[in-house]
């Protein structure tokens, strides 16, 4: 057992950031392959026999400071030189992920080079990890889309897919995510203490080594730092977003108030 496995597993007490943290969800994911390999076999239910190579081809300098905050750290994987998927994880609610993950997988679509055939194009996945429930009337633990005919549900292309994984409703989970141990990955996700983490990733590899790659990410002080300037953005938004929210609501007071005078 070498001194970073002997650490984390004498660890205890609050993660400083764990994968919640847009920052750390790409750095653990681009650090260590292994865990993003374990990641995308469980979401697209694969065996571990089936995945031949896993890349991220947008990949950045991990511990470098972001000046842009708006930053997207979406993560771009070509899963065996064929099929592309953008993993996401966006914890704030922007209310506007429908429109923008459709944008986003059809820039991925949009492939094709001077003379290449339409058949050329390779299936687009895009899977979101929500901190919040995108539609309040269907709450979904794991809910996937795709083109169908409105009437019978036929499939009318297989080649562009949409994922949502709400991380508030890891109840909702399905035998079949069970099986495929994608609550377990959202449970690994928002674990707030090394020993809830210990304790979700004891009985599987994949998860161990995230767990571990965890704590090497926030054992690095550059990493650290950038995931606190993500935090503070958000802050920043969510401060502004209620700012926003409160000054709609007087204005909705004040033209009630009004309409009421004009009745009188």
């Amino acid at each position: 057992m070498n001194q970073n496995t002997s650490s984390f597993w004498n660890a205890h007490g609050k993660i400083p950031y764990n994968m919640t943290n847009d920052y750390m969800f790409r750095a653990v994911l681009q650090y260590n392959n292994k865990v993003l390999r374990g990641l995308v076999c469980s979401l697209l239910h694969l065996k571990e026999s089936e995945v031949r190579s896993v890349e991220i081809t947008n990949s950045i300098i991990l511990g470098e400071s972001i000046k842009d905050k708006e930053v997207r750290l979406d993560i771009n994987v070509i899963l065996n030189n064929n099929t592309h998927i953008n993993l996401e994880m966006q914890v704030a609610n922007e209310l506007n992920w429908p429109d923008r993950s459709v944008l986003y997988m059809s820039r991925s679509f949009d492939q094709l080079n001077h003379g290449q055939k339409y058949k050329e194009i390779k299936p687009v996945i895009h899977i979101g990890f929500l901190g919040y429930t995108l539609f309040k009337e269907c709450p979904e633990f794991y809910a996937t889309y795709k083109l169908i005919n409105v009437n019978n549900n036929y499939v009318y292309s297989d080649k562009m897919t949409l994922s949502v994984v709400d991380l508030s409703k890891i109840d909702l989970a399905t035998d079949v995510d069970k099986k495929y141990h994608i609550d377990k990955w959202a449970s690994l996700f928002k674990a707030t203490t090394w020993e809830d983490l210990k304790m979700i990733a004891s009985d599987n590899m994949y998860l161990n080594e995230a767990s571990q790659t965890i704590y090497h990410m926030n054992s690095e002080y550059w990493i650290r730092k950038v995931c606190q300037d993500r935090e503070e953005y958000y802050l920043d938004m969510q401060c502004l977003n209620d700012i926003i929210a409160e000054q709609e609501n007087t204005i909705q007071q004040l033209r009630a108030e009004i309409e009421s005078l004009k009745g009188r």
